[in-house]
């Protein structure tokens, strides 16, 4: 199973691509606004609004053999956790010898724009060679897990 933390992912169609390559379900987990995909292999979970409710389903449900998208940190622990495996749109895996360097750093991010009012966004634009970097990183992970 493929999770995807769906709300603003910039790379839903490229995980869909993937899943279908390899026959793989996959639940695009979100509080609405996504329309449902024909592909039978992609169902979209709606979940209730609220603050991490999607991360909260999927966290209960991600484990061995199945691979979340997600770029939020403490989501990914959970699921790391678990034994499934991660990937951040930008295809880097988030794995146990690196999800307590992800969290220590996305800590002390929140902190120095917290601390800082004109610090806030300036990240980079997601770019093709994001998309492709992740097309890669999830294709490695799918085949890793169906083992």
């Amino acid at each position: 199973m493929i999770y995807v933390d769906a709300d603003a992912c910039p790379v839903k169609a490229e995980a869909e691509t993937v899943a279908t390559r390899h026959k793989v379900e996959m639940k695009l987990v979100c509080n609405g606004g996504l329309r449902p995909s024909p592909n039978p292999l992609v169902e979209v979970v709606y979940v209730p609004d609220g603050p991490d409710v999607a991360d909260m389903w999927i966290a209960e449900r991600a484990g061995p053999g199945d691979v979340v998208v997600t770029v939020d940190i403490p989501l990914a622990a959970k699921c790391v956790e678990a034994g499934a495996r991660v990937i951040k749109h930008d295809g880097e895996a988030l794995t146990e010898r690196n999800i307590g360097q992800a969290l220590a750093t996305r800590d002390l991010m929140y902190d120095l724009r917290a601390s800082d009012p004109f610090r806030q966004g300036g990240g980079k634009a997601f770019s093709k060679a994001d998309k492709s970097r992740f097309m890669d990183g999830l294709e490695r992970a799918v085949r890793a897990a169906k083992t």
